[in-house]
């Protein structure tokens, strides 16, 4: 009919932007000579096109990127989804190694569950979200493994050690009796017995609540076995990277059920959707392609702008609030008037539900927000107005302080979350916070980094998040410091002018 007729130019550009030569040559040369997977080989392609429009005079054809990057998305979004694809067949085989050059969240979240058993990057970074989540998943994973993709084909074989951060390919027999030898002693070893949830407690008798970072039903007994107080970071990002469609309220209630039901009264902090643009590829969302998504409509941004997804979600978490305590946290906030906002939202749908009959908390349960955003942080007294509590997420927030990409291996040597300027940071906001009287947690890697948890509990930190098997090497830190001592080296750590001299300061600090 009529929308036929109007659509119908589109679909011809579209078919026309598919059957480019420079596209389908392009694309040809980087997955059999480059040995690019296709989806890969079509991002690059489609980054390096639309360098090419952007560089025109022409404004008419400058424009065309958007039908390039949206032809493109759709293009990626079958190769995910469609289930079919051999490579993808092939790729998640029990007992597989994905070799890729930066896999994306969603790609690791759909394989791991068809029985891939481990990841080798040729980019990305031990702080990337992939890599967050494949050791959410207990996935061994490896970044900036240089040549890995000429190196190795399909086939080849490869041990994978994650924890020792090496990979050996094409093993030899004397490699495989090593790795017989180490299964055996895993399976021999005696089952550890649960760790009372309780504070840890330092040698000067402060309390430090530890809490685990969680997005799997699997983690909450893990880390409940481990001493966890509760989850202090509830990621529900995982809902959407599994599927194509929006997951309803129904489907994210019975997962915030089933999270509140494990978890026996311990508390839990949900965050809200944190997706940009190039994590959302394959799922239900429908962003548009930004030439800098960290900079981008992530987070709370989106959110505000698409309101439905958001009320949602608080729908979903309004009910499960009335399965035990929880709290509601915001992530890439920056100004006051953003949390002021979803709290509207959020009552709104409280009123809701209590008009509809709908079992659900008399109050709203408090709302925080995440530091990660370099305003935020200096701008914190502000915020602490409009937010119940915070919680720093030290993995942005050192991405934006430093100017380096969380994702991008060749920057690892810059990216360090124990930067003194981050440093200055992070006491800054936790002197605010303790002045407001409101509660405050760091949530992100750092916070289960025992080499840096001196200079966490030095500045005042008295809550960490972080992944379960963390847990117990991080109580055995704070057990044996000294919060006192710690807080008398302060001012020589906030005067520090490099890396190198905090790490001087850190030898000092860990001295009985």
């Amino acid at each position: 009919g009529a929308l036929a007729r109007e659509a119908q130019p589109f679909l011809d550009t579209h078919a026309l932007i598919l059957d480019d030569p420079e596209l389908r040559g392009g694309l040809i040369d980087l997955i059999r000579k480059g040995r690019y997977r296709a989806g890969a080989a079509l991002v690059a392609q489609r980054d390096r096109l639309i360098e090419v429009f952007r560089r025109m005079d022409d404004a008419y054809l400058r424009a065309r990127e958007d039908d390039l990057a949206q032809v493109i998305a759709r293009v990626l979004d079958a190769l995910e989804h469609d289930g079919r694809s051999e490579e993808r067949r092939m790729a998640a085989r029990l007992g597989e190694i994905l070799v890729a050059e930066n896999p994306s969240p969603a790609e690791l979240a759909s394989l791991a569950e068809r029985g891939l058993c481990g990841v080798m990057a040729t980019g990305g970074s031990a702080y990337s979200h992939a890599a967050i989540l494949a050791r959410s998943l207990h996935l061994p994973m490896l970044c900036s493994v240089q040549d890995a993709e000429t190196v190795l084909g399909d086939g080849d074989l490869l041990l994978l050690d994650g924890e020792g951060g090496f990979a050996i390919a094409h093993p030899a027999a004397q490699d495989l009796a090593t790795l017989r030898q180490w299964q055996r002693a895993q399976a021999a070893r005696p089952r550890v017995a649960p760790v009372p949830a309780a504070p840890a407690r330092t040698r000067d008798h402060e309390q430090v609540a530890l809490y685990a970072n969680a997005e799997l039903p699997g983690e909450i007994a893990e880390a409940r076995a481990l001493g966890a107080m509760g989850v202090g970071l509830y990621r529900t990002e995982l809902l959407y990277l599994r599927q194509s469609a929006l997951p309803g309220e129904e489907e994210q209630y019975a997962a915030l059920r089933g999270l509140m039901l494990a978890l026996d009264g311990a508390p839990a902090t949900l965050r809200t959707l944190d997706l940009g643009a190039d994590k959302a590829i394959g799922t239900g969302l429908a962003m548009p392609t930004e030439a800098n998504p960290a900079l981008g409509v992530r987070g709370v941004r989106h959110a505000l702008r698409h309101p439905a997804i958001l009320r949602t979600q608080l729908r979903a978490m309004l009910r499960a609030a009335q399965l035990g305590p929880l709290r509601i946290l915001l992530p890439m906030v920056t100004v006051a008037e953003e949390i002021a906002a979803v709290r509207a939202h959020a009552a709104e749908c409280l009123a809701e539900l209590h008009a509809a009959g709908v079992p659900a908390p008399a109050t709203l349960p408090p709302l925080g927000a995440m530091v990660e955003v370099p305003a935020a942080a200096l701008g914190v007294r502000t915020l602490l107005h409009e937010a119940d509590f915070l919680a720093i997420g030290s993995n942005d927030l050192a991405q934006y302080v430093l100017a380096a990409d969380r994702n991008l291996g060749t920057l690892a040597g810059l990216y360090d979350p124990r930067h003194p300027a981050l440093l200055r940071l992070i006491a800054f906001v936790t002197s605010a916070a303790r002045r407001a009287g409101k509660p405050l947690s760091i949530c992100g890697e750092i916070a289960g980094d025992v080499t840096a948890l001196p200079l966490l509990l030095a500045v005042g930190i008295r809550e960490l998040s972080m992944l379960p098997a963390r847990l117990p090497a991080a109580r055995a830190v704070v057990e044996t410091a000294h919060c006192a001592q710690l807080r008398a080296h302060l001012p020589r750590l906030l005067r520090a002018g490099s890396r190198a001299e905090i790490e001087a300061l850190l030898c000092t600090l860990q001295q009985p």
